[in-house]
This record gives C-alpha cells, structure tokens and sequence, in this order.
C-alpha cells in the first residue's frame, strides 16, 4: 500500500489551550455520556415495550443504535487528543476513524429518508399499511441500509488506501476521508469520479425520495380531516426536524472541507465541523424522546421503576 509511507497523521486544528484542556475534556465526557444514556434508554424502552414494535418505532431504534456508533467512532478519540499534548494518530486509527465517521453519516441519511416513506405509507395509505410495512419488510430495509453503508464506504476508504500521501498534516480534530485525499501527489481521479457518482447518486436519490413522500403528505393533509392533520404533524414534525439538524450540520461540514474557510476563526471551524457528530446523536433521543407521547410516557415508567 503506498500511503504505508506516511506512518502517522497530525491534527493541526487542535488548540494549546493549556489548563482549560482539562475543562473542555469534562465538556466533551459530559456530552459523550449524556448521549449514550439517552440513546441506550430509547433503544431498551423500545426494545422490551411490544407496544412499541411497530416499523416506526423499529427505525428509530436503528437511528439510535447508529447515534451510538458514530459518537464511539468520535468521543473517545477525541477526549484522548484534548489531554495529549502531541496531537498525531497512526495510519490504522486514521483509517478506521474515516470508515466509522463516514458509515455513520450514510446510515443516518438512509435511515432518515426511508422514515419519510415509511410516515407517507401511514399517513397516505393507512389501511394497507400493515400489509405493505411487514416485519420481514422492516427487517430487509434495515439490512439493506446497513450492508450499503458499510460496503460503499469500504469502496472509499480502499481507493483512498492505494494513494500516495506526501503530507501527513490534517488541519481537522478527527480523520475524514477528503483531508487525505488532499494530502495525495498521486493521481485521484478514480477517488473523486467513484466519489462524486456514489454520493450524488445516493443524495440525489434519497432527496427525491424524501420530497415525494412530503409532497404526498401536504397534499392528503390539505384535503383530509383534521384528526388527518394532527395525526401528520405529530408523527412528521420530529422527523422533519431531525432531517434538516442533520442536513445542515453535513452542508456545513463539506462547505467547511472543500472551501477555503481561514477567513473564519479556528475555533468555529472546529465547532462546524464537530456539528453533525455532536449535535445529531444528542438532539435525536430528546427530539423523539419529548415529541412522541407513546415513548415520553414508557421512559417515565421505566425511570420511576413502574412496569412496563
């Protein structure tokens, strides 16, 4: 493999903040363990509620399951980094960072989309619902989500793998695929036409997918009852939210890698950047955790040890 000549990575984006490393590490750890409480309650009241096994409910729990992996692909790493005082990462943890970073905000993304189908089918389509949204269905798109994910990622990270990298300074505070690809002095153009198709076709897509759903939904609830309406904005509004939290913390992250962005102070940059892998995983498990009733009243049983 040539990039093998480049053993090790810097981080340049981290700042010499001397004694208050110490107070940007309890920060960091008080965020991490407040996710992973969050989502871990979610993802045990789903699963030991069968109220609660329906497709819907089973998305989130992949959607929660997947805050998980992608904040343990981030926090750990990056609490490290905060106390050390050389900020370098080997070849390996780089790569393996990428594929974790990477896979999570696919997963996401598809996760998100196939939650706007699955909204329109009980909302546009209530009474054929549970002959079209089956268990084996569920479970098929789920698998499908995951596998895609993982494998167009492994794609990635293998043609990025084969470069020659005559540079090994990352001005980010993680890993991510493109800071590599710019440290290249070979050619790239297998990297950048596989990357390009791969993502337009997937985001182009699942944007199509999405707005056709929503299109559908506004038209029924203009022309349906008001239950119809109530009913669609309890179950979409949450969504709807999470989609654009994740879609504007991923535009600010590829604006911020792509384009030169020094006019902007470090700090920023670092905090745009962090967005989407920080934010996401919190604001999900307090979004549908306060909006969707069926869950807010099965978290207050489980926590105030009433059965459930």
């Amino acid at each position: 493999m040539n990039s093998s000549r480049v053993s090790y990575f810097t981080l340049a984006a981290y700042l010499d903040s001397g004694l208050l490393r110490y107070l940007f590490f309890m920060l960091v750890l008080s965020l991490y363990l407040l996710i992973l409480c969050a989502n871990v309650l979610l993802i045990v009241v789903i699963c030991m509620n069968r109220s609660l096994h329906e497709p819907m409910y089973v998305f989130l729990c992949s959607l929660f399951v997947n805050e998980l992996y992608g904040s343990t692909g981030l926090f750990p790493f990056l609490l490290l980094q905060i106390l050390s005082d050389v900020h370098t990462v080997s070849l390996p943890l780089c790569f393996l960072q990428i594929f974790c970073v990477h896979s999570y905000g696919h997963v996401e993304f598809m996760t998100l989309a196939i939650m706007s189908y699955d909204r329109y089918l009980a909302i546009c389509c209530p009474l054929q619902y549970n002959s079209i949204m089956t268990v084996n269905k569920v479970a098929v798109l789920t698998a499908v989500i995951w596998l895609f994910s993982v494998c167009g990622i492994l794609v990635i990270v293998s043609l990025t793998a084969r470069l020659k990298l005559c540079g090994n300074i990352i001005n980010k505070v993680y890993c991510d695929n493109y800071s590599l690809v710019k440290l290249a002095c070979s050619d790239t153009s297998v990297n950048n036409i596989f990357g390009l198709v791969y993502m337009f076709s997937i985001v182009i897509g699942l944007v199509v997918l999405i707005l056709y759903t929503y299109v559908r939904i506004l038209k029924v609830c203009f022309s349906g009852s008001k239950q119809t309406r109530q009913k669609a904005v309890s179950t979409c509004t949450p969504h709807l939210a999470s989609l654009l939290n994740f879609s504007f913390g991923a535009f600010f992250e590829i604006v911020q890698s792509r384009f030169n962005m020094s006019s902007l102070n470090m700090m920023l940059r670092v905090l745009l950047s962090l967005y989407w892998l920080t934010c996401q995983p919190l604001f999900n498990p307090v979004l549908y955790g306060l909006q969707m009733s069926k869950i807010r009243i099965m978290c207050k049983n489980m926590l105030w040890g009433k059965k459930l």
